[in-house]
């Protein structure tokens, strides 16, 4: 029995031991199954913490670029405006002050003699024209042409030398509807024989646009030539052209001149009619005309003629091109001369037109 006991001793010791080594093992098992979660848990903190950092990086920028963009919006925004100052931010008035300042100087530079074509290469520059007459003319009017030619108006040298002596005579056409047809090639062909057209480029040649020919006419004279008086005359009168360079010369330097045969006749409300005019309302219950030259033979001087030019797009033409000139020659300061040797049908002596 006694030897025995040490064995159960031992035996005891090394169940103890092996107690103690099993929970030793158990408890470093523990300790290592316990960090595990730690480390993920600081992990997804660490990726927390960067995304929470990036998410209010961003929300900082974006608070920077509204901040600009409501700054800029700011500065963009319509202020309380008054009509004047809407109308200079529109640019009406700067662009009213503008033209009319242009107005101005455009007829100043042409009071004062800056016309084109009329400095020479040489820097010289010519003097001042008496007259240009413009004898209306068509395209099947060629006999009435060679006509004139031959009786009052001069041709080849003795135009040029009349030229010389203050006065320019050419006849006044415009071109075809169908522009470099024959009707134009035949007008090109006897200026280049004669010399002596003025060639509206602009104009279309028709019946129903003569009040425009007169605008076209008006202000393409005064472009090309200085003169004191600008003249259009009918194809349909012969002239006495000596009475006509006499009575011009009597009127030398008067201002704002409108010569003519004034009448003021009835306005034709019936349409198909002769000499129908399509606004006839415009002219009153009466229905008659304001006073004004007759077409045959009409005689402006050089300011009112630049006043034609200047405002040529803006002037209202109605159906016959005396009345549409009456009617600009209106609202002017024009001294109206009415002359009864411009009156072509009469039987005076010294008249200087009448009928062809």
């Amino acid at each position: 029995m006694e030897g025995s006991l040490p064995l159960t001793t031992a035996a005891k010791g090394g169940g103890e031991r092996r107690g103690v080594g099993r929970s030793s093992a158990h408890n470093s098992s523990s300790s290592s199954s316990s960090a595990k979660p730690s480390l993920l848990l600081a992990f997804l903190s660490c990726v927390a913490c960067l995304y929470v950092a990036g998410r209010l990086w961003q929300d900082a920028e974006n608070r920077t670029l509204l901040v600009n963009l409501l700054q800029k919006n700011s500065d963009q925004r319509p202020k309380v405006l008054t009509v004047d100052d809407k109308l200079m931010v529109l640019g009406c008035k700067d662009l009213e002050k503008r033209i009319a300042e242009a107005e101005m100087d455009l007829t100043l530079a042409k009071s004062q003699g800056y016309l084109r074509n009329q400095r020479k290469q040489d820097g010289s520059v010519d003097r001042k024209l008496l007259a240009v007459i413009g004898v209306y003319t068509g395209f099947g009017s060629r006999l009435k042409r060679n006509t004139f030619r031959g009786s009052w108006m001069p041709r080849g040298d003795n135009l040029k030398k009349l030229e010389e002596k203050g006065i320019v005579i050419r006849f006044v056409i415009g071109r075809s509807p169908n522009r470099g047809d024959s009707l134009d090639r035949g007008i090109d062909e006897e200026n280049r024989q004669t010399k002596d057209f003025l060639i509206l480029e602009g104009h279309e040649e028709a019946q129903e646009e003569l009040p425009k020919k007169a605008k076209f006419f008006f202000s393409t004279a005064v472009q090309n030539w200085d003169a004191e008086f600008y003249v259009k005359v009918d194809d349909s009168i012969d002239l006495d052209l000596d009475g006509l360079i006499g009575l011009l010369e009597s009127r030398r330097g008067q201002q704002s001149a409108y010569i003519g045969c004034m009448k003021s006749g009835d306005v034709i409300a019936e349409e198909g009619k002769q000499w129908y005019e399509p606004e006839w309302w415009k002219f009153g219950d009466q229905k008659s005309y304001f006073r004004h030259a007759a077409s045959s033979l009409v005689i402006l001087s050089k300011s009112l003629s630049e006043y034609i030019f200047v405002n040529s797009v803006s002037l209202k033409t109605y159906a016959h091109d005396d009345t549409s000139v009456g009617s600009w020659m209106m609202g002017l300061q024009a001294t109206y001369i009415d002359d009864n040797r411009l009156c072509c049908s009469t039987n005076r002596q010294d008249k200087v037109c009448s009928m062809a």
